[in-house]
């Protein structure tokens, strides 16, 4: 085998070979393996080299038992070898290819057309055409098969898999990632940790309007069941962050509070309820139930 095919043909296909079974086998996501993993890269250059040293090594032993050979059987090696590497000739590759004559031949495809002296040569078209329109033959009634007599998924059905898949990994990323918690996706929190947390934002910008205890101020009672703007974790949720009433109630605190933070203070607001203030302000608003 090392003699029917030349090292520069021999080395880079070793050596793609490799790169591919490196890549088929290490997990590195949609980047390269040896992007991913910065030393595959120097495994693969160690290869290579490994690769060309023994296609040096080789070519030394080779010319040593070249070397024994008598003359005659030099002789014959020699010849032997030139005739195997004629297929690897590039020029004979490209001619080959192309389809083409040498112009020496032209007389031999000349027809028997001559339009005010111009003539015609019955050239055949390229190889390298012919195959290319087979192969499109071919790749149509498979391509023709798959999609209209099989119902194979089309773009359509590409783009709409892959935006629910999007659609599945965005609620999914939602879901661990605290900060983009909504009014739709909030839960009331219990933890003693995450209520201590709200109830420090709440002595810090809340109290002055409704009362260390929650009893009201300015705002409203906090700690009785009569509701302005509606109860339950999502309504009190969307009133701290978007703001209450127009022009009457408390700003928006979105710009100020991170989503977990206000998520945490409204959980704190809910745990006052059923508690009794030191001064409670006259009840507001409509008693609220949730549904």
């Amino acid at each position: 085998m090392r003699h029917a095919i030349p090292a520069w043909i021999r080395i880079p296909v070793f050596f793609l070979i490799i790169a591919g079974a490196l890549e088929f086998l290490v997990d590195s996501g949609d980047n390269y393996a040896f992007v991913e993993h910065p030393l595959l890269a120097v495994v693969l250059l160690v290869f290579l080299l490994l690769l060309i040293a023994a296609e040096f090594i080789l070519d030394a032993f080779e010319n040593i038992m070249f070397q024994a050979l008598s003359p005659e059987a030099k002789e014959k090696y020699m010849a032997a070898q030139q005739e195997r590497m004629k297929k690897y000739d590039l020029k004979e590759l490209y001619r080959k290819a192309m389809g083409t004559r040498p112009i020496s031949e032209e007389r031999d495809l000349v027809l028997d057309h001559n339009y005010d002296g111009i003539k015609e040569l019955d050239n055949k078209l390229p190889p390298w055409w012919l195959y290319s329109f087979y192969a499109s033959i071919i790749f149509a009634a498979g391509y023709m098969a798959y999609y209209h007599i099989f119902d194979g998924e089309n773009q359509v059905a590409e783009y709409e898999t892959e935006m629910l898949a999007a659609k599945l990994a965005v609620e999914e990323y939602k879901k661990n990632a605290p900060d983009l918690v909504d009014a739709e996706s909030v839960v009331l929190l219990t933890e003693t940790g995450d209520i201590e947390k709200g109830a420090a934002i709440y002595q810090t910008n809340c109290m002055a309007c409704h009362a260390a205890d929650g009893g009201g101020g300015i705002g409203p009672n906090l700690a009785d069941e009569h509701w302005i703007l509606g109860g339950g974790i999502k309504n009190v949720f969307h009133t701290i962050s978007e703001g209450g009433r127009a022009g009457k109630g408390m700003i928006a605190w979105k710009s100020s509070l991170k989503p977990t933070e206000i998520q945490q203070v409204a959980s704190y607001v809910l745990s006052l309820q059923g508690t009794t203030p030191a001064n409670p302000k006259e009840a507001e608003g409509e008693v609220w139930a949730e549904e």
